[in-house]
């Protein structure tokens, strides 16, 4: 099925990124309070980007550790799929995550936060924001690698007449800036879930076969949606389930050489469909003596079963070729 495909979306963390994220920049953890607050908060989450977070705070040997304060007990924690997370510490309700979530709770992002915010995202950094009841608290900024072979995996794919779009949890101008530095044209930002699902839907009432390639379990609707779903190997094990196809290794390249797998099978088979039928529909005429009123011939049955063996080594002998194909470009 991959070699009908006309439209691939590509989920932006673990699929066009490493996957790795770690904190660069940090503002507001000088205060041990939330910085306090931010681990314990994110501690209890099993998010990439909360483990990156406290790795941070964790590493006291590092330039920037921060100030903590005293352990606290977090309680009423709730994951907000595609937003963060809230909790309550000592009756105070606090809440770490995206802009999404700070706005739809009530939280403005203004002043010297806001410029933090455009400078980060200008550099397709992530921003993850902390909040009390109140107001902002501190933010920490998540870089997350492209993968090397990005770029020219995605323009292999244009080259091929494929349509390639990315979605992603993150802000537009994040988005935007990892877009531009692999070449895609069409993105998606600030998408959750349901959205990613709704967005394969779109695209294949347009007439396109489309293929989705992620990683996580925020992927996993999209996946089970797509013509031909694709799963990164380092990914969670509900992305590879859904998935139909899993790539081992994290390089992208492995996508349009799938694809191109895909049509030099299918053409392989064609052709051995071809030349089977054209062997038979000559073969056995002879083999049933359609000559021997017009010349006297008849085919020796020895002959004619070593004729149907080498019938057999050329379909493999063909099909055997695939392991020599070269399958970079």
């Amino acid at each position: 099925r991959a070699r009908t495909i006309t439209a691939i979306v590509l989920d932006k963390t673990g699929t066009i990124t490493e996957g790795k994220p770690d904190v660069v920049e940090a503002a507001g953890l000088d205060d041990p309070e939330a910085s306090g607050a931010l681990l314990a908060i994110e501690s209890r989450s099993e998010h990439p980007l909360a483990e990156a977070v406290v790795r941070y705070l964790s590493n006291a040997a590092a330039p920037s550790a921060r100030p903590i304060g005293p352990p606290v007990q977090v309680a009423g924690f709730e994951n907000l799929t595609g937003k963060g997370v809230t909790a309550a510490i000592n009756g105070t309700g606090w809440a770490v995550g995206n802009r999404r979530l700070m706005e739809e709770q009530g939280v403005a992002i203004a002043g010297g936060w806001r410029e933090h915010e455009k400078r980060w995202e200008e550099r397709a950094y992530t921003v993850i924001w902390l909040r009390d009841a109140q107001r902002i608290r501190a933010a920490v900024a998540i870089a997350d690698r492209i993968k090397p072979s990005a770029t020219q995996a995605i323009d292999r794919l244009k080259k091929a007449g494929i349509k390639v779009y990315m979605q992603t949890g993150d802000s537009r101008r994040t988005a935007q800036a990892v877009a531009k530095a692999v070449g895609i044209d069409d993105f998606r930002s600030e998408v959750l879930p349901k959205d990613k699902g709704a967005f394969v839907t779109g695209l294949q009432q347009q007439g396109h076969v489309v293929a989705m390639v992620g990683d996580g379990i925020n992927d996993s609707e999209a996946l089970a949606k797509a013509d031909v779903s694709i799963a990164m190997g380092q990914g969670s094990d509900i992305a590879m389930d859904v998935a139909r196809m899993t790539l081992i290794s994290t390089d992208l390249l492995a996508i349009p050489r799938a694809i191109q797998l895909s049509r030099r099978t299918v053409s392989l088979i064609r052709q051995n469909l071809f030349w089977a039928f054209i062997y038979n529909i000559i073969g056995i005429p002879i083999a049933a003596g359609v000559l021997y009123p017009l010349n006297g011939f008849l085919l020796d049955p020895m002959i004619a079963g070593a004729a149907m063996a080498l019938s057999s080594v050329s379909v493999v002998s063909n099909s055997l070729r695939l392991r020599w194909a070269g399958l970079d470009g």
